[in-house]
């Protein structure tokens, strides 16, 4: 029986039978074969894996090392030394298409109509192509950016505006618009506070791709309070008062957290963009952007203390007319049919046309002779800070060559008309093309211009008691001349402050120039003026947030309002769509149906409105969608609940009816809220979102 056995297990298998053993084993060699010809193939192409391996585990190593301290450190300082190589190229790139603008002028000689057109064409070129280019790319491009940036660092998130496409779109743009001179007469401090933003934005990314770590909001959040202050530091090389700046202009609230993460980048941009200059052979060590000589042995006379506050209130004056003229000509623009259908289809052609105006009026053949529009923006301030006095130097004139540092205040001087007469007329023309020019759809930013504008008026003032006190105000001690650039400084100072509503412009002045002897004046001159502007109007970037009408939380202006008397449960919603934790498919769909919020809150039941919590809009989406695909029999309800199938997430914070206008308004800046639930006693009475605190606002500084 076992011989038989054998030999029955040694019989062939019969046709169409394959042993399954032998098929097993057929298979395991085949993927042992494969096996090897991968790691054959892993070796053939990655040789030697313990050295790999060992120099893998020393890169780990290393980055664990590096980020022991922060990776912050790492990054801030990647984004100041970046911007500033883009601020110093870009400014080196707009010096030479300036000066062939200069060399065009002068090559075509003396016949007047190639003059004016190569004085016209060359900016309206430029212009026309910095317009079109950048708002082919992303119209989020024009402009300075700051109002949008406000915007959303108080939490409301705005579609591409920081998406790394603008970023080159910007760039180029600004670069062209800055090309064009003084003729437009625009700066780069808002783009570049912009184009920052952009960077620290998409450094964060890469923060994230490097670390492996989640970037949240706070995150996000921190890179973009520093690169605000980078955005500065790199335009003026200025990074103390680039902190500062940043902080009052954009931030309603501050976290000292993030005071170091400013400082550094902003210090790490300011040295970087003047050591730049080191290197290419325009200075020989890092001083100041605009330096001055002014004496610092007596600067001021302590009875001049009073012309600098004079000089600041009148400076706070003009500010409230120009930000009245400005708002209203950029809400006009919008509102006119001409104007606005050119801005919604054809952009570059409006721009062409504000441009040749400009570019007409400032042709130094004809009406330029009296406003010195030959100079750039950068020999503007050079001449108006001259800490010499022209009235004594226009005795002593000889014929002046442009270009020369020490003879840039003769192109204010005319024979026919003195130096007092070209200022004025510049501060009279310059208002209006200054404001027109902001209704560009370009990318510009809107500082520098004023800060130019109040070293005008302060030249103005000091040439003025220069001219009263010949040899100074009190001269008992010796001859003691009034030194007018000390005015100019202040002016600038005050003009831009008032005009921006910040007191930081008093150091910015002060860092720009290395110059501190004036520091106590200048700063009374721009508290002066502050006083005057924040009483009656906006500053320039609030002015803009509410002509385009961005989602910006409004601030209450003054305690004498009657924020503290005005509760919540009178302004807020009172119809706000809930879902109990009981609701099925049909009460959900109608819910979801009915509105299109993002977030849901959830109650105990209709008949108990206690609020238990929040559930998205997103996880209702799946709960219906679940409910539907699963199938029922006709005439039942789907099974499920959302409380049973639903996420719910706790609130946080809640108001009551009782709280105020001015906490609730408080709470929104500070947490930057989106929408908060009232309850009075636990129970769901209502809600209150940007939209009702910005019309109880409203209402209460206007009655009305």
């Amino acid at each position: 029986m076992v011989h038989h056995a054998e030999d029955a297990d040694r019989r062939p298998p019969a046709p169409g039978m394959e042993p399954t053993d032998c098929a097993g084993a057929d298979g395991l060699r085949e993927e042992e074969e494969a096996a090897e010809r991968v790691l054959v193939s892993e070796k053939s192409w990655r040789p030697c894996p313990k050295s790999r391996r060992r120099l893998r585990g020393c890169l780990e190593f290393v980055q664990r090392q590096l980020f022991r301290v922060g990776e912050d450190w790492y990054f801030l300082f990647a984004l100041g030394v970046l911007m500033a190589m883009i601020s110093f190229m870009m400014d080196l790139i707009v010096y030479r298409l300036y000066e062939a603008h200069r060399w065009l002028y002068h090559e075509v000689g003396d016949y007047l109509v190639l003059k004016y057109l190569s004085w016209t064409m060359y900016p309206v070129a430029l212009t026309a192509f910095s317009t079109g280019f950048s708002q082919s790319i992303t119209p989020h491009s024009g402009g300075s950016g700051i109002p949008e940036l406000k915007t959303i660092l108080t939490g409301v998130m705005l579609e591409d505006y920081l998406a790394i496409k603008n970023f080159g779109a910007k760039v180029v743009g600004l670069t062209c618009t800055l090309a064009s001179g003084s003729t437009v007469f625009l700066g780069k401090v808002g783009p570049f506070v912009h184009l920052s933003a952009m960077a620290a934005a998409y450094l964060g990314k890469m923060r994230t791709t490097v670390t492996k770590a989640y970037e949240d909001k706070f995150k996000q959040n921190e890179m973009l309070v520093a690169a605000q202050a980078v955005g500065v530091a790199t335009v003026f090389g200025a990074p103390i008062s680039g902190v500062l700046f940043s902080i009052e202009v954009m931030s309603s609230h501050f976290a000292v957290r993030d005071y170091w993460r400013g400082f550094f980048a902003a210090t790490c941009g300011a040295f970087m963009f003047r050591l730049l200059a080191v290197f290419n052979s325009e200075q020989e060590t890092i001083i100041a952007l605009f330096r001055t000589n002014l004496k610092i042995d007596f600067p001021f006379d302590l009875p001049e203390t009073f012309f600098f506050i004079a000089l600041g209130v009148i400076c706070g004056v003009i500010s409230c007319a120009y930000l009245f003229c400005q708002r209203w000509l950029l809400g006009y623009v919008k509102e006119n049919k001409f104007t606005a259908k050119l801005l919604a289809t054809d952009k570059p052609v409006y721009t062409v046309l504000v441009v040749l105006l400009l570019a007409s009026i400032t042709f130094p053949p004809s009406l330029g002779q009296f406003m010195a529009s030959r100079l750039s923006m950068k020999e503007y301030l050079i001449s108006l800070f001259d800490n010499r006095t022209w009235g004594e130097l226009a005795r002593n004139a000889s014929p002046a060559v442009l270009g020369e540092p020490q003879r840039l205040w003769q192109e204010w001087c005319h024979p026919a008309v003195p130096f007092f007469g070209t200022l004025v007329f510049f501060l009279l023309m310059k208002f209006w093309m200054l404001i027109l020019a902001t209704t560009l759809p370009l990318p510009a930013g809107y500082f520098m211009p004023v800060f130019v504008y109040g070293a005008a008026v302060g030249r103005l003032a000091g040439e003025t008691v220069a001219a009263l006190f010949p040899d100074g105000i009190n001269a008992e001690g010796g001859v003691r001349p009034v030194v007018p650039g000390g005015y100019a400084l202040a002016g600038a100072a005050a003009f831009s402050g008032a005009v921006t509503h910040s007191v930081s412009t008093a150091l910015l002045v002060c860092e720009a120039t290395g110059q501190l002897a004036h520091a106590l004046p200048v700063t009374l001159a721009v508290l002066a003026a502050n006083g005057v502007a924040q009483k009656w109007q906006p500053s320039f970037y609030a002015g803009t947030i509410i002509v385009k009408k961005l989602p910006y939380l409004p601030p209450i202006r003054s305690r004498h309002m009657a924020s503290y008397r005005v509760l919540t449960e009178e302004f807020m919603d009172r119809h706000v769509p809930s879902v109990a934790k009981a609701d099925g498919f049909a009460e959900v769909l109608a819910v979801l149906t009915a509105t299109g919020d993002a977030e849901f809150p959830v109650v105990e039941s209709a008949a108990v409105p206690t609020l238990v919590g929040t559930v998205s809009r997103a996880e209702l989406v799946a709960f219906v969608q679940s409910r539907g695909e699963a199938g029922t029999p006709r005439g039942e309800k789907p099974a499920g609940t959302v409380g049973d199938d639903c996420a719910i997430e706790p609130v946080m914070l809640q108001l009551s009816p009782w709280t105020s206008l001015h906490q609730a308004h408080h709470l929104f800046e500070l947490l930057k809220l989106q929408r908060l639930f009232v309850t009075r006693f636990g129970e769901l009475v209502g809600a209150v979102t940007r939209a009702e605190l910005r019309r109880a606002i409203e209402q209460l500084a206007d009655p009305k």
